[in-house]
């Protein structure tokens, strides 16, 4: 065993010490070149290495191995950092101890693994990375491990270090255990109640070589691969697996954005898998929707009184998707006050309708103001220098840039003195889709449930409204659920462990009624005040206050709630069950991680426990954002229960990658691991944050 790893290791260090010029390191660094291994990441078999896709790029990845079938998702989340979620069915081991509670279902195990690069290649020195396998899990997969890799023409070289699940084996004596005999012996199988990151093992125990090369062959698109595995399967998941041999084979075929892999494992056997992959920056729709106007050859009114203000009004709704509930003129000026409803990007919006200005009203108008609305409340005004845009806008000289030509700000006392729109009451309709789900159950792999909510009310005047919410359920799989975890005892309040009682009671429930007032209380700061049933599983009272200067990368909030819990057997009634909850927030884009918001909310949680929630979003060129969040309190691992701590993941889609029109609106897909009672933060109707995005935009 340990002569193969010594003949890897001479051969790799020989390919690692080459010096290769740019043209000759080939097809590295391309996309299309990069693949998964069977468990997600990039890499050879089951084995990763130190490449990096392309930032953006997103796997989802089935591999079916026999005893194992893996489902993964690996997203290159930075540069330097590859990040992938898993699950992995053992079918050799039912879904508990329990035949009855199992049924036909198998073992799910969840997993968690993250990669960052330590060097990049270069002329000289190889790529070099660093990496942390099934963390926060159960950690029967867990690993640690160094790789490197380096290109020459059609081949791809790769050596690493790997302990735990990777170096099992122990085909070399660990470097670590020589440093400190604490390195030496690696504590095995599950820890409490998983979930945790348990740092006290990374980089103990038996240690072993890995690595490769993979080969792109004169076939476009055809890949081969040939793996030295570190691993001995004595002690696996699935049982003792007999491995004749520690090569892999394996050839990947790529056709447009799938990848098609077959291999041969362990020396006995055959498996194969497929992905689909594509890039968060760059994926688009393809949208219909007319060009920006040109105002070379338009002609202006000559004035005021020669304007055709309805088709003005009309052209900014239709082709700035614009809706005007308001203007005032005073002298050179002219105000819109409206909602943009169709342009996420602010300065797509802003230049579409400064050039349907600009073509319509007379020259004696120097300053457009347009002022962003919501609930007819003022949130940010954008001031335009009509003379330079169109001087822009014309391209009268090299390097015109429109951005240059106006400013956002603040409104000011006169763009909220002169705001009098003509419709201040009246009803409210709207519709919004939804999906719940949640993988590993022991009924069925996948329980999900979809369709409606219908939201209406009625707006009384410019702060107060009534708003009410139905959800319609169209599709779902949740009544195959059969385990209830009424019986169980729990050291903390039951507020979110019963929600399959609540999403499964009836096709059609009341989600939410409430009162509801809002308004701009000082410059930069609003505040709203809410009462009624709040939420599926809350009601209640509650006020926020926010502080959110224009544009600046940092803001703060304040929530206070007083809640009682709702019956779940009746759309009205209350349990006994009543607490404060609250926190105090701060949003903030740090400039060292380019479109990344950092969410941090610290108070007391819906079962009394006190702590802090964490909120990682990242937002790719494409609108499309991902998130990670985790509540810390003051609850106990063991008090919590499965899972350790509150976390979940989430992706959240702009409408308009499914439209062919321009359009606002987010859907969110979330996945929660394991949702417990500790760390559970209150799901009001109206967020501040959210209602006051115009001012700061990240979502948009």
């Amino acid at each position: 065993m340990k002569n193969n790893s010594i003949v890897l290791i001479a051969v790799s260090i020989m390919f690692l010490s080459f010096n290769l010029s740019a043209d000759e390191l080939g097809n590295i660094g391309n996309e299309n070149y990069l693949s998964q291994m069977a468990r997600g990441g990039a890499g050879l078999l089951q084995t990763p290495t130190a490449r990096m896709s392309k930032e953006g790029s997103f796997y989802i990845n089935y591999n079916d191995i026999n005893e194992y079938r893996f489902w993964s998702a690996s997203l290159q989340l930075f540069p330097w950092m590859e990040s992938t979620v898993r699950y992995t069915d053992v079918r050799t081991q039912l879904y508990s101890p329990f035949e009855g509670f199992s049924g036909n279902q198998t073992l799910k195990d969840k997993g968690i693994d993250v990669k960052f690069r330590l060097l990049e290649e270069s002329y000289y020195i190889p790529e070099l990375s660093v990496g942390f396998m099934d963390i926060g899990g159960t950690g029967f997969f867990s690993s640690e491990f160094i790789a490197a890799s380096k290109g020459f023409g059609p081949f791809d070289f790769h050596l690493g270090l790997g302990t735990g699940y990777l170096g099992a084996g122990g085909n070399v004596s660990s470097p670590f255990c020589k440093l400190t005999d604490s390195f030496c012996d690696r504590p095995r199988g599950l820890r409490g109640e998983g979930g945790k990151i348990d740092y006290n093992e990374f980089f103990k125990g038996p240690t072993s070589i890995f690595g490769g090369v993979e080969y792109q062959t004169p076939i476009e698109n055809l890949i081969l691969k040939l793996e030295y595995d570190g691993n001995d399967y004595l002690n696996d998941r699935a049982g003792e697996l007999v491995q004749d041999n520690k090569w892999n084979f394996g050839a990947v075929y790529k056709w447009n954005n799938f990848d098609l892999s077959l291999n041969y494992q362990r020396g006995n056997t055959v498996g194969f898998g497929v992905s689909y992959h594509f890039n968060m920056h760059t994926i688009r729709q393809v949208q219909f929707a007319s060009k920006p106007r040109e105002i070379i050859s338009s002609e202006p009114a000559k004035s005021m009184e020669e304007l055709d203000r309805n088709r003005l009004y009309n052209d900014i709704s239709r082709e700035g998707a614009f809706v005007i509930n308001a203007t005032h003129q005073d002298g050179e000026q002219m105000t819109f006050y409206g909602t943009q409803i169709g342009y996420r990007d602010f300065d797509i919006a802003t230049e579409r309708v400064g050039r349907i200005i600009a073509s319509e009203l007379p020259d004696s108008i120097k300053k457009y103001r347009l002022v962003e609305t919501i609930a007819h409340t003022p949130l940010v005004e954008t001031e335009i220098n009509a003379d330079e845009f169109k001087r822009a806008a014309r391209y009268e000289y090299l390097d015109a840039d429109i951005k240059s030509t106006y400013v956002r700000r603040d409104p000011s006392a006169s763009t909220l003195e002169n705001y009098r729109p003509t419709k201040l009451s009246g009803p409210i309709l709207s519709a919004e889709a939804f999906w719940i789900q949640t993988f590993g159950s022991p009924e069925d792999f996948y329980l999900y449930q979809g369709g409606a909510f219908v939201n209406t009310g009625y707006v009384f005047n410019p702060n107060y409204s009534f708003r009410a919410g139905v959800k319609v359920t169209l599709v779902e799989n949740f009544d195959k659920f059969r385990f209830l975890v009424d019986g169980e005892e729990s050291t903390l309040p039951r507020v979110r462990t019963q929600i399959r009682e609540y999403v499964t009671r009836s096709n059609v429930t009341l989600e939410n009624a409430y009162l509801h007032w809002f308004d701009r209380i000082a410059p930069n700061v609003y505040a709203q005040a809410y009462g009624g049933y709040l939420e599926t599983m809350f009601g209640g009272v509650g006020t926020e206050i926010i502080y959110r200067p224009v544009d600046s990368s940092i803001s703060f909030g304040v929530d206070l709630n007083y809640v009682q819990q709702r019956d779940f057997d009746s759309e009205t009634a209350f349990f006994d069950y009543k607490a404060f909850t609250g926190h105090a927030s701060v949003y903030w884009r740090p400039e060292f991680l380019p479109d990344m918001q950092l969410s941090i909310s610290a108070g007391q949680f819906l079962a009394k426990d006190k702590g802090v929630n964490v909120d990682f979003a990242k937002r790719f060129d494409s609108g499309i954002i991902v998130g990670a969040y985790a509540a810390f309190t003051n609850v106990s691992a063991a008090e919590y229960g499965e899972g350790s701590f509150t976390k979940g993941f989430y992706i959240s889609i702009p409408f308009d990658l499914f439209s062919f029109s321009p359009a606002k609106g987010r859907g969110r897909i979330p996945w929660v691991p394991i949702g417990r009672d500790g760390g559970q933060m209150l799901q009001k109707p109206v967020n501040l944050k959210d209602m006051t995005e115009a001012r700061s935009p990240f979502y948009n």
